[in-house]
């Protein structure tokens, strides 16, 4: 039996709090936390989650067993660990050390690995549990996680869900599975009816999981025949749509920025501003003066 409910109690309630840098929770798909450890045993009690685990700053002698027999290593920065779900274990460091951790709970992730490998893998299957491994593939993943975590304040669900698929994908690779091959691009019903979609619910935090159920697709499978039939993934496209949106309200009416945040789906006029300098290369604010400046010299 596990120990907690989750890494959230772990740290929350297990007097590990304090070494909490960050933590994003996105709609209890993923949850993700960056933490400063001291030197010395690291007590991961058991939970029911697999726990994805990077160096960020390396050069400590790590010794353990996160599940799939004892290692002793110098960790790297960039070095992955993956603990086992339901395995209570301690890894030992000597010295001070930055990671960064992501738990996938085993009921939301387990059908997903299935479809990844194509029914030939589950999470006790993983191949990658003894000691440090590298995946640049994941790397990338994690750091666009991250920093796309931060420009839209609150990372969204679609964009949690699509970074699982892929990292999953990867660890089946990585232990050995053949990856069920991409069956093309979406049905033209299909793409026509979750774009609609999109469309229609701009300002929820619509997840991938319900665009998948409207393709009568997988998760998985969805996010990769998506990216072929659209050539971005869905959290790019709904990115684009929410500012198209968000420009022809800026362009249309004299709502305020934060209000047109709202409108299109981000938690606050920071966020907005953030994607549109990203994007734009210009505020919501300074493009609104710009189009309106156009239309008064033009009379």
């Amino acid at each position: 039996m596990p120990d907690y409910s989750s890494l959230t109690e772990v740290h929350g309630e297990s007097g590990q709090a304090s070494y909490v840098r960050a933590r994003k929770s996105p709609g209890g798909v993923l949850d993700f936390f960056d933490l400063v450890r001291p030197g010395g045993p690291m007590c991961n009690p058991a939970v029911p989650e697999l726990v994805l685990i990077q160096i960020m700053m390396g050069g400590s002698r790590t010794r353990g067993d996160s599940g799939g027999g004892h290692f002793d290593v110098t960790s790297e920065k960039g070095d992955l660990y993956l603990g086992a779900p339901n395995f209570a274990h301690t890894i030992n460091v000597c010295k001070n050390i930055q990671i960064r951790k992501l738990a996938f709970p085993t009921a939301q992730w387990e059908g997903v690995l299935d479809e990844a490998a194509d029914g030939g893998y589950s999470l006790e299957s993983l191949q990658v549990y003894r000691g440090p491994f590298r995946s640049q593939a994941i790397q990338a993943t994690l750091r666009n996680l991250w920093a796309l975590s931060d420009e839209e304040g609150a990372p969204s669900r679609l964009l949690a869900r699509a970074a699982g698929c892929e990292i999953l994908a990867e660890l089946c690779r990585l232990s050995g599975a053949s990856l069920a091959p991409a069956r093309g691009g979406l049905a033209p019903w299909a793409k026509r009816r979750c774009l609609e979609l999109m469309q229609e619910r701009l300002a929820e935090d619509i997840s991938l999981d319900e665009l998948a159920a409207e393709a009568r697709l997988s998760p998985f499978h969805f996010a990769r025949m998506f990216k072929e039939s659209v050539g971005v993934p869905p959290r790019a496209y709904l990115t684009r749509l929410r500012l198209e949106r968000a420009c022809q309200l800026l362009e249309t009416t004299d709502l305020p920025v934060t209000e047109i945040a709202l409108e299109v789906g981000y938690s606050s006029n920071q966020v907005l501003a953030r994607l549109f300098v990203k994007h734009r290369n210009t505020t919501p604010s300074d493009y609104r003066r710009a189009v309106r400046d156009q239309v008064l010299s033009s009379r």
